[in-house]
């Protein structure tokens, strides 16, 4: 009898299975199979907030396979995510299989390579009750507040609104950056430069920085001349000069938060995107013979920790030295600190080998998966390298009873510059003054400087910027707010529920955001504060740590929580709510009134104000523009025309779902909708996916099928025959794994997931 090994995806079973051979059988339960009722709180609060469980609709055949395949099994391993989600997935497995509480059939592995999955099997351990609990306690907590806060908006507000115990303080976050920007009043000031040249005729920039007094600010035109004036017939005389060696360090290796951060800003990546990429990067990619086939490219990518391995660090270095020298490597291993709050639980997203530089796989991976791998690897690498050493000056120059200063830098030695730049850091001078990467001037003290050049300029003062999805996750992270597996749907979800838009990279406060959070401020302090949810979070994290239970963090929440329920439900008046439609220039055809924007179930589209007197309404594009036709708004790819770089769409045609041009007629550029296999086609290299043709008929080809001819009716599997070497493929129809070569006959009887 085989051994059975239970993972969350496909994907992922894909690629360990690959690693573990006949004797071992890889399903995947594809996420959570049991749940809360969506329909019903499914918990009885007054029996210490006991959840009722119940299977998930349409993981009924899921279930059935687990337990079939469980019966035969000589042994059972629970390969869940490394975290308390995976740990609740097993658990709720376990309890379906009949698998004993005492049982050790967990193993858990931070990369997905054959070494540390085939370590993990020898090692496996019982399930991790403490680590559950604080799942159970997170699940049942979120909906306790989500379920009842929805019934208060719903009477109170407005009908079809929800809350949520982190959605409604990441929205007040938004709420208050608004009103921030809204009360902010510009300040005047002005700016005076000078040109300055030295007696060996070169030029140098300085700044006005004060008086005799200290650092002055000119807030007016009038006194940007007085200065101008005075400073315009005299000489600049250096006072002070300081020359400096400065070390800029490199950043840790990725935490969730700083991965989504980095990602956003330089890749341009939302939240969501990010994660689902990771993932993909997680669960193992086929990178051909060459170099291992399927495995994974980074170890897991939730986790609050900069903690890496030695045998990691080790790797690094030795990397560094073979490709970048010694002089690029520091005498001793560097290690970072992780914040205070964070579990350390897992390491540092990093790369698995850091010898499968981006470059080498990059023909195996997505565009997407290569930039964000490439980041990965880099910030890796460069967190194991020496710092760049920058020459640094700075000086202060003296006119006519002012001040003014210059300064900068040039780098003297790159360090860990050389592959990897967070170029958004600040570098100051001794005095804290910003400085910026110039040409250092050669000046010393009492030189004396001419005029060659004046500049003064207005400016008014900004107020603070909105927030975008980096720099929220950024608040939510240093106010505890939330936990790093959770920071991308908190976005998703205030969004979705048109509590926040996008506004280009930025985040807005819909007038649904505000009245909404203006309630919550009113008769739910505690769970938008941003201490309180913190100090929640906290006392979830305890529970996991075994200092508390799910039914004394519960109660002692539960208490407050029910009275501000009770006191928010008596309220006879309903808040009025006036949400303002927003208004386009396009004018009624029927009525000449200008239409507003509204929402339907297949997304926005115009309509007449005047409704019901007047029913006009048109449809719109992504962009807001009318469309010729009223369909409804069409779902939009992530990549775009090969043809006219123009945006594709998704449609649906007598052979199934295809992408199209959104500017057909004029380009007619179709492409058809594929799943990949995780195989490399036999022929070229190229990945190998699924697809439909006549009738929908489920086939496998090559994806740069025509160009390369390689197809199959069989789905081809990762793993490679046991006695010819060749590609082993699926066949559906008699549920059996065979290889296809006519001087073998190998075959074994086997159920597997068929990708689509």
């Amino acid at each position: 009898m085989a051994n059975l090994v239970i993972v969350e995806s496909p994907a992922k079973a894909n690629t360990i299975k690959g690693y573990l051979g006949s004797n071992y059988k890889v399903i995947a339960s594809k996420g959570h199979i049991r749940d809360l009722p969506k329909s019903t709180l499914g918990i009885d609060v007054d029996n210490n907030f006991e959840p009722h469980y119940i299977n998930i609709r349409g993981k009924g055949d899921v279930i059935k396979e687990l337990k079939k395949e469980a019966k035969t099994a000589s042994k059972i391993f629970l390969a869940t995510d490394p975290d308390r989600e995976g740990e609740a997935i097993s658990w709720h497995i376990a309890s379906q299989l009949g698998i004993p509480a005492d049982k050790a059939c967990r193993i858990t592995f931070n990369e997905i390579t054959q070494s540390a999955v085939k370590e993990s099997i020898k090692n496996p351990r019982r399930i991790n009750e403490d680590l559950v609990n604080s799942q159970q306690a997170r699940r049942i907590l979120d909906r306790l507040v989500g379920f009842k806060l929805s019934e208060v908006l719903w009477k109170n507000v407005k009908s079809g609104l929800s809350g949520g115990r982190v959605q409604s303080v990441a929205t007040r976050i938004v709420t208050e950056r608004e009103e921030e920007i809204r009360a902010f009043v510009p300040q005047e000031y002005w700016t005076v430069e000078a040109t300055l040249a030295t007696e060996d005729g070169e030029n140098v920039e300085a700044r006005f920085f004060g008086s005799g007094k200290g650092k002055q600010k000119l807030s007016s035109k009038e006194e940007a001349e007085a200065v101008e004036a005075k400073i315009s017939s005299g000489e600049f005389k250096v006072s002070y000069v300081k020359h400096a060696v400065k070390y800029k360090q490199p950043a840790p290796p990725f935490t969730t938060s700083t991965l989504q951060q980095e990602a956003s800003k330089q890749l341009g990546f939302q939240s969501q995107r990010i994660m689902k990429v990771a993932q993909e990067l997680y669960d193992g990619l086929n990178l051909g013979a060459q170099y291992g086939g399927v495995q994974g490219l980074i170890t897991y990518m939730r986790t609050d920790s900069t903690r890496v391995s030695t045998v990691a660090q080790d790797a690094a270095r030795e990397y560094i030295i073979e490709n970048y020298g010694e002089e690029l490597l520091p005498k001793t291993k560097r290690s970072y600190k992780s914040a205070a709050a964070s579990q350390d639980a897992h390491e540092a997203i990093r790369p698995s080998s850091v010898s499968l530089h981006p470059r080498l796989v990059r023909k195996m991976l997505t565009s997407e998966q290569y930039r964000l791998y490439k980041l990965i690897w880099e910030r890796f690498i460069a967190s194991q390298m020496e710092a760049a050493e920058l020459d640094t000056v700075s000086a202060t120059l003296e006119n006519s009873g002012y001040t003014f200063k210059m300064g900068g830098y040039v780098v003297k030695s790159k360090g860990y510059l050389t592959i990897y730049d967070n170029s958004d850091e600040k570098i100051a001078d001794t005095e804290g003054d910003e400085i910026n990467l110039v040409r250092l001037p050669n000046i010393k003290k009492n030189q004396t400087l001419k005029v060659v050049s004046i500049r003064k300029q207005q400016h008014f003062t900004e107020p603070p910027a909105r927030y975008t999805e980096a720099s929220l996750i950024k608040f939510l992270e240093e106010n505890g707010i939330g936990r790093p597996s959770t920071y991308a749907p908190i976005i998703s979800i205030i969004i979705s529920r048109e509590y926040v838009k996008r506004d280009g990279k930025s985040l807005v406060a819909t007038p649904l955001g505000e009245i909404t959070t203006k309630f919550m401020k009113e008769h739910f302090p505690e769970i938008v504060d941003y201490e309180f949810t913190a100090s929640m979070e906290d006392k979830l994290d305890s529970i996991e740590q075994s200092e508390n239970t799910i039914v004394g963090v519960l109660s002692e929440f539960y208490e407050k929580f029910e009275r501000d329920l009770e006191a928010a439900l008596s309220i006879d008046k309903k808040t009025e709510v006036v949400i303002p439609a927003e208004e386009s220039d396009v004018i009624c055809d029927k009525c000449g009134a200008k239409m507003v924007y509204k929402n339907g179930r297949f997304g926005k589209f115009l309509a007449c104000p005047n409704y019901p007197e007047c029913k006009s309404t048109k449809a719109i594009d992504k962009n807001g523009n009318v469309a010729e036709n009223s369909a409804p708004a069409p779902i939009y790819a992530d990549f775009k025309c090969e043809i006219c770089g123009g945006d594709m769409v998704v449609r649906n045609g007598r052979y199934g779902t295809f992408y199209a041009c959104a500017n057909f007629p004029s380009c007619t550029f179709t492409k058809q909708k594929v799943s990949d296999t995780g195989v490399a086609c036999p022929k070229c290299s190229s990945k190998v996916v699924a697809r439909h043709g006549k009738g929908r008929m489920l086939f496998y080809s090559c994806e740069r099928y025509p160009e390369c001819d390689y197809s199959s009716w069989d789905m081809p599997l990762p793993e490679k025959c046991p006695d010819c070497g060749a590609m082993l493929y699926y066949r559906k129809s008699r549920k059996s794994v065979i290889c296809k070569e006519k001087s073998c006959s190998y075959k074994r009887d086997e159920e597997m997931t068929v990708i689509e």
